[in-house]
């Protein structure tokens, strides 16, 4: 007996039942430990592929070997993907077959043994000091939407917040006699991170002149809300930081998360050590935090060749 992947007009092909039954565990394992709705929503079409390649061999889930799933990745690798979508593809395999060992479903984890294949180390992009303040400054503050976006990006930065830390913002996380702001990041973790001084401004005063009169619902708890009063989309903050990227500099390319980076590079280049980032960034491992050496060694690199008489 087979069923169906997915439900509606757009339903997927017919899976083999045993493998329905490991993902939708699998996939409220997910949601019980607070994992994002976009990790779990690709993880899930991850999880359908394989689980289509194995129903074609006949194998359900306590049947695929190591083995079997190198030539699960070498199909992958043949279809031209980038290797980061092949070692996400890979991530969701690992997760399930993690998941299954601990609660007794299978006896080994056979995507142990299998490689992601290397990705090319790409720096993310950053903006120097003084190319943050251009951009900042270049967001005036006439009307509603305008104080709005320039709190928004002023907090963006002064804070190294995620675009969907922005948005999850509500009036009342606001602390200005402390000076700090209360956000809830990846896994619904909370800190607490100082604001500065430039921010807190932008922000006072989107409170006093510009949020009411965007505010159509008295009971709206979000900070930075729309021209209809909604709050916004994470999507949204992307549109409006291209649209003051491009008065300020005529260019592209840049994304919220630069603002991000910005903020830890500097933290760094400043003197401040890869644990405080870590606590401000919200990253679950240092690891994570390790890539900002990386650029800090880069440009002291690029200081060293373009001064010392024999670089």
């Amino acid at each position: 007996m087979t069923v169906q992947a997915e439900a509606g007009p757009e339903a997927g092909p017919e899976l083999d039942p045993r493998w329905v039954q490991a993902m939708a565990l699998y996939e409220a394992d997910l949601v019980a430990t607070a994992s994002s709705p976009k990790t779990i929503k690709a993880y899930h079409r991850d999880l359908i592929q394989i689980a289509e390649w194995a129903g074609r061999a006949g194998l359900a889930p306590d049947e695929v070997g190591h083995r079997d799933l190198r030539r699960y990745a070498a199909s992958l690798s043949g279809q031209d993907l980038a290797a980061t979508t092949i070692a996400r593809k890979l991530a969701a395999i690992r997760g399930l077959y993690a998941f299954l060992l601990r609660t007794g479903r299978v006896k080994q984890n056979p995507a142990d043994l299998v490689s992601a294949p290397k990705a090319d180390s790409k720096l993310p992009t950053i903006l120097t000091a003084e190319q943050m303040a251009t951009l900042l400054n270049r967001v005036p503050a006439r009307t509603p939407l305008e104080m709005r976006d320039r709190a928004m990006l002023e907090l963006a930065y002064s804070c190294g917040l995620r675009s969907e830390e922005v948005i999850s913002i509500e009036v009342d996380s606001l602390d200005f006699d402390s000076e700090q702001i209360s956000v809830v990041g990846k896994g619904s973790r909370h800190r607490r991170l100082p604001m500065g001084e430039p921010a807190q401004r932008a922000v006072e005063a989107y409170l006093a002149r510009g949020r009411p009169s965007l505010v159509s619902d008295r009971g709206e708890k979000a900070l930075f809300l729309s021209r209809n009063g909604r709050r916004l989309s994470p999507s949204d903050v992307t549109r409006r930081l291209a649209i003051w990227v491009r008065e300020a500099a005529g260019t592209g390319g840049i994304s919220p998360h630069a603002l991000r980076h910005s903020f830890a590079t500097h933290l760094l280049e400043g003197g401040a050590d890869l644990r405080t980032i870590q606590e401000l960034l919200g990253h679950s491992s240092i690891s994570t935090t390790q890539v900002y050496t990386h650029l800090d060694a880069a440009r002291l690199r690029d200081a060293y060749a373009g001064s010392h008489p024999r670089a």
